[in-house]
Formats: C-alpha cells, structure tokens, sequence
C-alpha cells in the first residue's frame, strides 16, 4: 500500500472591517464591536492553523476572499504557506473551485475551515484527519444547521446548488453525499458565532481554554458583557 498523503487544511478568511462580515451580529451589538469579535475569531483561526502545521498534520493554505487581500493574507502566519485568493461567485462555488485548484496541485485530502468558529478544540481536528482515513468526506455538524468543517479525500462535485448559510446546510450536504455515493463521517458536533445568543455560549466554552487566542477573546467577551450589551434574559 502506498503511502498516504498528509492533509491539508484551509482556512476560507475575509479581511475584517467595519461592514463587512459578520453583519447578523453587527445588527444587535454595532458595527465597531462586531469588528472587535471578527478579528478576535480570525486570530483563534490564525491559531488552529499554526497547530495543525505544528503538530505534523500536514500542510496549511489560507484562501482570504478577494484577490485584493493577498498581500494581507501573506502577513498573517508568520510563516510559509500557500495562499490562494477565492474566487467571484456564491460561496459553493468558492469551495469548489479551491478544492480543484488544490487537487491540481497534487493534494487529496482537504479540509476547509471558516474563521468564525472559536470554539473548535484540537480533539476536533484530530478527528477530521482521522475520519479522512477511511471515509470520502468529514463533516463537523454546527448547532444551527450547517457545517464548521468539511473535508473530502475525493473531488468535491458542484457545490453550487445548496442552501450554503441557512440552518437547511448540513442536511442537505449529508443528502447529497449519499446521492453522489459518498461515504461521510460526521465529528464532534461544533458551532460558529453568528448571534449575541452564540457569545454567551461561546464565553462558557472558553473559561479555562489555556490557548492565547482564546484567552483574548474570552477577556473581550467578559468586558461586553461588563457593559451589559447582551439581554441575559
């Protein structure tokens, strides 16, 4: 038996500013706040891929959204690495079009990481190598639907046609797969932050988490919450 490639990890980012991302959360607690948060989530991503690529996993690749932000993708790890700028169009076919350029570039197993899911722990990426083993594809199912890490050991097929940011996502990836004769493993179950509700989870989740950029966000929460901008009700 030949020897099994190592994966290879993705990180889909989008260069924080005000207006743009994370807007759902921007809604009830202000722009400039959730801006705050989405540079706190990039860093705990920023984070994850620095362990992977330290503990031997395989290799990293950050794909930042527009070809504008390469240069900033460039400074963010500190690092070789390969950066990958996304593509126009909706967000499946982003995935899809990375995952063949990357496939192209000899690698087989690939697993896409967002930047807006802190809570995710080193058992979770464990997990998803292990499940890319043996299985076609490897999901972490979110709480509210959709997915915080996909992976696939075979090309991905056109990803354009689902219900990519809606709680309707991660059913209808599992559905497809089955149709497309995939096998799939789900991980641990996860989530990202989208709403208040999430920060209030998200902050018991990170009491005593000993990572740095976890322990930053965590003193960013607890100062939120010391102004009372969260209904706890």
């Amino acid at each position: 038996m030949g020897e099994v490639a190592a994966p290879c990890l993705v990180l889909f980012c989008k260069r924080p500013a005000l207006f743009r991302g994370k807007q759902r959360l921007a809604k009830t607690i202000g722009a400039p706040q959730a801006l705050i948060f989405a540079q706190a989530f990039l860093n705990c991503a920023l984070e994850d891929t620095r362990a992977w690529a330290d503990s031997g996993y395989g290799s990293v690749v950050l794909s930042p959204a527009s070809p504008d932000d390469l240069d900033w993708a460039m400074g963010l790890l500190n690092r070789d690495s390969l950066i990958l700028a996304q593509p126009e169009g909706g967000l499946g076919y982003r995935l899809w079009a990375i995952d063949q350029e990357l496939r192209r570039r000899g690698f087989d197993r690939i697993i896409f990481l967002g930047s807006d899911a802190p809570m995710l722990k080193p058992q979770h990426f464990t997990e998803a190598a292990r499940a890319l083993l043996t299985r076609d594809i490897m999901l972490s199912p979110a709480d509210d639907g959709g997915v915080t890490l996909m992976g696939a050991r075979i090309p991905w097929p056109d990803l354009r046609g689902l219900p990519w940011s809606t709680d309707k996502l991660g059913q209808a990836l599992a559905t497809y797969c089955a149709d497309n004769d995939m096998t799939v493993e789900n991980i641990s179950p996860s989530y990202d932050v989208d709403i208040e509700a999430d920060l209030l989870k998200l902050q018991d989740d990170l009491a005593g988490d000993p990572r740095p950029a976890r322990q930053y966000l965590y003193q960013q929460i607890n100062e939120f919450r010391g102004r009372d901008k969260i209904n706890y009700g």
